[in-house]
């Protein structure tokens, strides 16, 4: 090659320098934490209108039942005091939620969660934990009313401790899988009320006054299960295997269902719709 093709010839491009390396995911567990206490604070204005309404629904279906139910230890003064407790998580966990993450997928909420370095599943589990977390004042006093206004005892009132977290982390999921598989956020709001709906109608009542098509469906409900678990207890000895069985179907569920939420957070996230 001649020295003047040389002089002519274009320089080499400078090599292009290593990409920095990604900051690495957040783990799980701190992840979860600062996800819930996110939307603690965020929630922490709308407690009381939330608690409100909450308990106020249960307590009024407290005091219609009591005037076509007797009270004492039978089982639909048992039935109408559980459902009506636990109606109070599903009220929150269930349909809130459900309009909550539709509300969040409609508005383009979901694009900020996905460009923080946070596991999917902390979002979900964030999320739902917070919203949960206002429902065990209510239903601590619905349960203490409404164990008053039918003659039953209070003395194993504690295992709504267990009831509460394991019923709403069931709950939670539905409404979560609700909001973000819902192709419209007017859809998801109707799925959570039509969830709340099922889980009054169908836990207020015993299942024995139930037609057996009524009791499948009743079944296949996760909160019938913290129904029946903490309508157990009024009994006079009370067959603690049968409560722990129920208490386990609604760990399952909730381990299933939430489960199903984080995938359909992954796919809402991903569509970006």
């Amino acid at each position: 090659m001649t020295a003047s093709a040389e002089a002519t010839a274009p320089a080499a491009a400078p090599a292009r320098p290593a990409p920095a390396p990604l900051a690495p995911a957040a783990r799980l567990l701190p992840a979860l934490a600062a996800v819930y206490r996110a939307q603690l604070s965020r929630a922490r204005v709308a407690r009381m209108p939330l608690l409100f309404v909450a308990t106020f629904q249960s307590l009024g279906i407290l005091v219609m039942m009591r005037g076509v139910v007797d009270s004492g230890g039978n089982d639909s003064a048992r039935a109408v005091v559980a459902g009506s407790s636990v109606l109070v998580v599903a009220f929150v966990a269930l349909n809130l939620l459900a309009q909550y993450f539709g509300r969040l997928r409609a508005t383009g909420g979901l694009d900020h969660y996905a460009t923080l370095p946070v596991p999917p599943a902390a979002v979900v589990l964030g999320a739902a934990g917070a919203y949960a977390s206002f429902t065990l004042p209510g239903t601590l006093v619905t349960a203490a009313v409404g164990a008053g206004l039918f003659g039953l005892p209070w003395a194993h009132l504690w295992i709504l401790l267990a009831v509460v977290p394991l019923a709403g982390a069931a709950l939670s999921g539905l409404g979560a899988v609700c909001g973000l598989l819902a192709p419209r956020q007017e859809i998801a709001t109707l799925l959570g009320q039509l969830g709340m709906s099922a889980a009054l109608l169908l836990g207020v009542l015993p299942a024995s006054r139930m037609p057996e098509a009524v009791r499948l469906l009743r079944d296949l409900l996760p909160s019938t299960y913290g129904v029946e678990a903490f309508a157990r207890t009024f009994d006079a000895a009370p067959d603690w295997t049968a409560v722990g069985a129920d208490l386990a179907v609604c760990a399952a569920v909730g381990l299933l269902s939430l489960t199903a939420a984080t995938r359909a957070y992954r796919r809402a996230a991903v569509s970006g719709r």
